[in-house]
């Protein structure tokens, strides 16, 4: 079978797309050998925003150094490929078929979720080619995350937490902070970014039930953004800048990385490799600048086009500031929104709201679940937008074409609507 084929097996093995538990990962891992005993070191890096960059970050910091890092990410943008990177690259179309056959057999015909077989594949990767450490970004939550049977975790890390997925992590700040908290390890310290402070106080008791020593923000470490962005943990002071990912946001992501690095207690991890690594890593689809293609071709010569994945509150804080930073050049805003019905649009299009002039709502190709425009519409208007409705992100391209002024497009509200942003664009992921 091709990946494709694979994948969409594995959708059919467990009616629900999230279910959290450990006991379908724990019995399946069993079958094979327990591959997550054998791992290298494992960052574990939970949060709600800033998971994918840390990570990023970290192992452009790492590269730099001349270690090997694996790492898990999800979800994929343009293939499932970019999920599981080893330290040669994107684990190969004939690997990754290879693991899959080897999951499917193992585990049959029992019940488990499309996130926890792949999962399983990845950490059988990671255990079978020699690296320095695992990179391992939390899918959802913590405590019940697939990812959460590391180990050989060195380090964890928590990112800002805010409100996303309360469903499933609960209605507060405390109350999804804890379950963020649920990948704490007895006697693994555990770096903490900037955190709101109801967050902050969930932490610091999920640290103290669970034995694991803190790195807080504000009490053991510190950072400074702007013109030269720095990590201080200590007395020790490392420069980070320049920072290669736009947006006040990304310093923090990149000092957090940096501080990581330093709590691996690596000494090949010197200061040169750790602002080189932050100078150089790469993550598609954060406030990332799109390129000619069909998509970008449809504005004019003159016009910007922007993809950002966010989709949360918070996230679209980050938008609306970074469009605000950058309008001294006189450029009008607009933003094109499609989103899943799983997020919160209302609380994302308030917080987006302060710094666009328009907004275009639109759908997510093949995606059952997406919020059909006109309901995204209704939800923009009550949110003070001058909105519109666009059957695709090239119709809402070519509506903003018409316009005539120097425009600024970015395109947000999903992960899944950039996947397809990315793809009809042309654009690669490596």
């Amino acid at each position: 079978m091709k990946i494709d084929d694979y994948l969409q097996r594995f959708t059919q093995l467990y009616p629900k797309s999230i279910d959290l538990s450990l006991e379908r990962i724990g019995r399946l891992l069993d079958c094979l050998g327990n591959p997550q005993r054998t791992l290298p070191p494992v960052v574990h890096v939970a949060g709600t925003n800033g998971k994918g960059s840390v990570v990023a970050y970290l192992r452009a910091i790492l590269t730099q150094a001349g270690r090997r890092a694996h790492c898990y990410t999800s979800p994929h943008l343009v293939r499932f490929n970019e999920r599981i990177r080893l330290p040669s690259g994107l684990i190969t179309d004939d690997a990754l078929e290879g693991l899959f056959d080897e999951c499917f057999a193992a585990n049959g015909d029992d019940p488990i979720t499309f996130f926890e077989i792949t999962t399983v594949a990845a950490l059988l990767a990671f255990s079978r080619e020699p690296a320095d450490y695992v990179l391992l970004e939390v899918g959802l939550g913590g405590r019940l995350d697939t990812t959460n049977v590391s180990e050989t975790t060195k380090l964890s890390v928590i990112t800002p937490i805010s409100y996303d997925h309360q469903r499933f992590l609960g209605e507060t700040l405390t109350k999804i902070a804890h379950e963020k908290a649920g990948i704490f390890r007895a006697g693994v310290r555990a770096l903490i970014a900037p955190q709101p402070d109801e967050a902050t106080a969930a932490i610091i008791d999920a640290a103290e039930q669970a034995g694991t020593p803190l790195v807080l923000h504000g009490r053991d470490w510190s950072h400074e953004g702007g013109a030269r962005p720095s990590a201080t943990i200590g007395e020790t002071r490392m420069d980070l800048g320049p920072v290669s990912l736009p947006g006040a946001h990304q310093e923090t992501n990149a000092a957090v990385a940096a501080v990581a690095a330093y709590l691996l207690e690596d000494t090949a991890v010197d200061p040169a490799a750790i602002k080189q690594g932050i100078g150089a890593a790469s993550w598609p689809a954060r406030l990332q600048c799109l390129g000619p293609g069909p998509l970008r071709d449809l504005l004019p010569k003159n016009a910007e086009l922007w993809l950002d994945g966010g989709h949360n509150e918070a996230a679209a804080s980050v938008q609306a500031q970074w469009l605000i930073e950058r309008a001294a050049d006189k450029r009008t805003a607009y933003a094109v929104v499609g989103m899943m019905q799983t997020k919160d649009p209302a609380r994302f299009l308030t917080n987006l709201r302060a710094g666009t002039a328009e907004i275009w709502c639109v759908p997510i190709p093949g995606e059952d679940k997406a919020i059909p425009p006109a309901d995204l519409l209704a939800l923009a208007k009550k949110a003070g937008f001058a909105a519109h409705a666009a059957d695709s992100v090239a119709d809402a391209l070519t509506q903003i074409s018409q316009i005539g002024d120097p425009t600024r497009v970015l395109i947000c509200g999903s992960l899944y609507l950039a996947g397809t942003v990315l793809r009809t664009n042309g654009e690669t992921v490596t």
